[in-house]
């Protein structure tokens, strides 16, 4: 139901209530930071507005009316339930300000998140606050997308390439993609490298569907070979990069992987990076959300301002 344009708004019941409990014009006005005009001001129109007498002015200061007496006791309990509405609702922003819930592909969630979050610690500590409190949940991009769209995550991070109806995106890091092989395979002797369409034809170690990985390494074959291209089945599909790494090591063949996840393999010789010289596997990736083009304000904007402010990946 809708209120009527006589019902005062709660700051003039705050003024109205003063000068009922203190009894004065002048003492109300104290009380409130106001002057005593300013407080007889308000009365008054408080007055117009109710269309009710709520209190004679005299020299020996304000006294209720019946009518004012009666209003001063609603006015009272209203005034309650607002402090109530106004602390719960300071308690609502703060944990929703303290608290983000964050889905993110494995490669993000496993070799750029932990040195996001930590850095946002140490930020956090610097300045004297308190940094959100992130839970986590890993999984392939395709989740990541529905957990957002559906408001199980806050915030999600992808991988995978391509428009997304609904959402809202930012790129915060770059990433590549690497062919690997075991040490002991052909390809690591190769010193050109192998082309793209001998790539797509070659069964891979590969993640399972819906993963960012494996769908942008579709997406850069198609730019290099054509829509009509047809790519070889994997070998053998794995939930993790972790996963599809082990694998490479055991000599179930070749696997595209994103660098970050095997930067101290590469370093060491355990396995062998080959070159693909026609194939773009530079790739971006984004933070997603669901709402307006400026992320939501709070631990969303903050995790993702200092992102930025962290530099590239």
């Amino acid at each position: 139901m809708a209120l009527s344009a006589r019902m005062p708004e709660l700051s003039a019941l705050e003024v109205f209530l003063t000068v009922a409990k203190t009894g004065s014009l002048g003492a109300a006005g104290r009380e409130l930071g106001l002057t005593q005009q300013a407080v007889s001001a308000r009365l008054t129109s408080l007055e117009g507005q109710t269309g009710v007498r709520l209190a004679i002015r005299s020299v020996r200061g304000t006294q209720l009316t019946p009518a004012g007496v009666v209003v001063a006791q609603w006015a009272d309990r209203l005034l309650e339930v607002a402090g109530q509405v106004d602390v719960g609702l300071a308690s609502l922003r703060s944990e929703t300000r303290s608290k983000l819930k964050v889905a993110a592909s494995l490669t993000i969630a496993e070799q750029l998140m932990p040195r996001w979050l930590v850095s946002l610690q140490a930020a956090a500590n610097r300045r004297g606050r308190t940094a959100p409190d992130v839970i986590l949940n890993a999984t392939n991009s395709e989740h990541v997308i529905a957990a957002v769209r559906e408001g199980a995550a806050d915030l999600g991070f992808i991988e995978r390439p391509g428009p997304l109806s609904a959402l809202r995106s930012r790129v915060v890091a770059h990433d590549e993609l690497v062919v690997v092989v075991a040490a002991e395979h052909k390809w690591a002797r190769r010193s050109k490298g192998v082309t793209a369409a001998e790539l797509g034809r070659t069964p891979l170690v590969a993640r399972e569907p819906g993963s960012g990985t494996r769908d942008s390494l579709t997406a850069a074959l198609r730019r290099a070979l054509g829509d009509d291209f047809v790519q070889a089945s994997p070998t053998l599909e794995l939930s993790s990069a972790a996963a599809v790494r082990a694998a490479v090591l055991a000599g179930a063949g070749p696997a595209v992987t994103s660098r970050l996840a095997v930067a101290d393999d590469l370093a060491v010789g355990r396995l062998r990076a080959v070159h693909v010289p026609d194939l773009n596997l530079r790739r971006a990736l984004r933070a997603i959300w669901v709402g307006g083009q400026t992320p939501p304000a709070g631990a969303v904007r903050d995790l993702l301002s200092h992102i930025g402010s962290a530099g590239p990946a």
